[in-house]
């Protein structure tokens, strides 16, 4: 193939030199997942094997590409060689896809007359899968979050709200964890602002300062709104506890964690913000790891583009802190979407491995998004342009990060097939997987326990009646025994990092606050990147 105007200058590279680079390229003394075989100047060469360094997985990944290019099943035998090496995975099944990992495929004389052209030695598998359905809504085990640990920036996100009204719900947040009124779930969060709009409460609603009465009131009805359309039973508990996303099977290989998230196509922003909150939770617990051989987990963030959107400055600024600061921590970030334009120049920056399938040039925004694309990849020996065009279903454009930390050499790569079924598993087989599944008995079932709706329910039921000069009723009082230690002490570094992703979110008041509280309450009260907080015990 012609090479590109930034392609090195000098005589064109003969198809053998461009196969010995590649192979020296893509030599690991480390595991490595095995990715697929070269194609040069037209031609598979299975001599030149295209792989990913197990150990540089947490340096965070792109997997782009137009609709049907094949950006799910590359995710899909990714996810099946990461298991085998005993990592856990997460995925976001979307459209139902990916189900089938947990039965083992069905070959065929096409698909093995394939896999034997790029070398690879294909058998059918079966892997370790949970599966998981956010509120319930679908097979799987539940998952819930409560709303003191979501936090006001990715509630806030959810609901839609604007910079200002992020800021007043962080205020009410912030009201609710000194006052030790716990929240739940949204009628928890309803009542607390219900309460600081009442007459009862209008003192509080002075005291905290940058929070009008007609803010709050515009956050209610948001608030109401998001109840009418049956999101309550995404927020109560027993909440999730993000670790069991790091379990391994008996046999050693990872878990494979598929949360399937089909019915809620149509509430794209509440389903990207949730799994925000399982990186959030996931950072702000597991220990700091530096280096390691490979990651502690690897997070397939499908649709990554719904994360971006219209999203407010607070709440991009937290999820690059995130993507940054996890990393040392052990897990692996992939954003999954069409082109690299869906991701901010902030995040994309930190995503060291590429995977870039075919992309559409039918109209000009198409054609400057290509030329955007191409601008990511290191010079290489393709015309990158005609490439990424002309690409066939199950091949792609790779460079990844070596074990030195330097870029490999631009690869367009014949990408291997899994061995699970490709498609949706039958939903026997997955009743059956979720049934035997030990988080079922742990959350299968919601609890509705005391928290602030019921506090405050109580506080006015027990009221005395009004007089001339009857003052307002008292605010719950803390609680006098101390308050249950948070799983991980952040120690006094994570409190910097904090207030750096926060940045403008909160007002200076607060920000103040939180610098200077040293106790073990200041600690427990402390937020993490996007605002969320420790899972309460029982």
């Amino acid at each position: 193939m012609a090479e590109t105007s930034g392609a090195k200058a000098g005589a064109a590279k003969s198809t053998e030199e461009k196969v010995a680079a590649l192979q020296k390229g893509y030599t690991f003394e480390g595991a490595t997942i095995a990715l697929g075989a070269a194609i040069v100047d037209g031609e598979v060469r299975s001599e030149a094997q295209v792989a990913l360094p197990l150990g540089m997985m947490n340096r965070h990944g792109l997997v782009a590409g137009a609709t049907g290019t094949g950006k799910t099943v590359t995710l899909h035998m990714m996810a099946e060689q990461l298991s085998s090496a005993g990592v856990p995975v997460f995925l976001a099944d979307i459209k139902g896809d990916l189900s089938g990992l947990a039965a083992p495929g069905a070959g065929g004389e096409k698909l093995l007359a394939r896999t034997r052209g790029i070398g690879q030695d294909w058998a059918a598998a079966s892997f370790p899968v949970e599966y998981l359905a956010l509120g319930g809504d679908g097979a799987g085990v539940p998952v819930r979050a409560t709303v003191t640990s979501f936090g006001p920036i990715l509630l806030s996100r959810v609901m839609e709200l604007n910079e200002t009204q992020e800021s007043s719900l962080t205020l009410i947040f912030h009201f609710a964890d000194q006052h030790q009124l716990e929240l739940v779930d949204l009628k928890d969060l309803r009542a607390v602002i219900q309460f600081l709009t009442s007459e009862e409460g209008k003192d509080e609603l002075e005291k905290l300062g940058g929070l009008s009465k007609a803010t709050a009131g515009v956050i209610l009805r948001e608030l109401v709104g998001l109840e009418a359309a049956g999101m309550e039973k995404f927020f109560g508990e027993p909440e999730f506890d993000t670790s069991e996303l790091l379990r391994t099977a008996a046999d050693g290989r990872g878990v494979i964690t598929c949360l399937e998230l089909p019915s809620l196509q149509g509430r794209p922003v509440l389903f990207s913000t949730f799994l925000m909150w399982l990186l959030a939770d996931l950072f702000h617990d597991l220990p700091e790891m530096g280096d390691v051989d490979k990651p502690k987990l690897v997070f397939f963030l499908d649709e990554a583009h719904l994360l971006f959107n219209g999203a407010t400055k607070a709440f991009l600024d937290a999820i690059t802190q995130t993507v940054r600061l996890i990393r040392s921590k052990g897990v692996g970030i992939f954003f999954v979407t069409q082109t690299p334009k869906d991701v901010p120049a902030d995040v994309l920056g930190q995503l060291a491995n590429r995977v870039q399938h075919a992309l559409r040039a039918f109209t000009p925004d198409d054609a400057k998004a290509l030329k955007a694309t191409v601008s990511t990849f290191p010079v290489s020996d393709y015309d990158l342009e005609e490439v990424l065009t002309s690409a066939g279903i199950g091949e792609a454009v790779v460079t990844v990060m070596n074990e030195n930390g330097a870029p490999t050499p631009v690869a367009l790569t014949r990408m291997r097939a899994p061995g699970s079924a490709m498609g949706p598993a039958d939903p026997a087989l997955v009743a059956a997987t979720v049934q035997a599944s030990p988080l079922l008995p742990r959350y299968g079932t919601a609890v509705d326990g005391v928290s602030a709706y019921e506090r405050l329910q109580q506080e006015e039921a027990t009221a005395p009646a009004p007089g001339p000069a009857q003052p307002p009723p008292p605010l719950p009082s803390p609680r006098l025994e101390p308050p249950a230690p948070s799983r991980r002490d952040d120690g006094g570094g994570v409190a910097d990092e904090v207030m750096g992703a926060l940045g403008g979110a909160l007002g200076s008041g607060l920000r103040s606050m939180i610098r200077s509280a040293g106790t073990q309450l200041g600690r427990d009260l402390m937020r993490s990147v996007f605002g969320t907080a420790p899972r309460r015990r029982r």
